[in-house]
């Protein structure tokens, strides 16, 4: 069952415009599958100069990444995490706004331990690859993480 952009803005930090994913599609241990169309709005936050450089993909799949951190958070007992690099970034297209049809924006973990997960990454529109790549995800201890959220002295 898909899940909607409320349930995506409820679980990652991203709100408002800056929430860029509309649906998240399916998802298993490994892979995630999203749709957007936020790429075609005038307002998202993301533009420069009136214009969405395809380097902004990037954005588009750490956004995937977080959320497959968050429908496997339970099973997998992987806490939160920030893009810490990412490489192999290879871009199909200058730019994502003038892209007339919806993204899907796909993820897979290729690997990791409890310190860090390496995800590849696609970005496509009706089967046209736009960005591709790969990016490291740093994961936060738990007392790191409780401390940052404040639950801990």
């Amino acid at each position: 069952m898909p899940l909607d952009r409320r349930w995506i803005a409820a679980h990652i930090p991203h709100q408002g415009a800056m929430c860029l994913l509309d649906e998240v599609l399916e998802w298993n241990a490994t892979d995630i599958s999203c749709r957007t169309a936020s790429h075609r709005l005038p307002g998202n936050p993301l533009r420069t100069r009136g214009h969405l450089q395809a380097i902004c993909a990037i954005e588009y799949a750490a956004q995937a990444i977080a959320l497959h951190g968050a429908v496997n958070s339970a099973a997998s007992g992987v806490g939160p995490g920030m893009l810490a690099s990412v490489r192999a970034v290879d871009l199909q297209a200058d730019r994502l706004d003038d892209i007339a049809g919806d993204l899907t924006v796909r993820a897979t973990r290729i690997g990791g331990d409890e310190t860090a997960l390496l995800y590849s990454f696609s970005v496509s529109s009706e089967q046209q690859l736009v960005a591709s790549g790969r990016g490291t995800i740093v994961l936060r201890s738990a007392a790191t993480a409780s401390r940052a959220d404040g639950s801990a002295n």
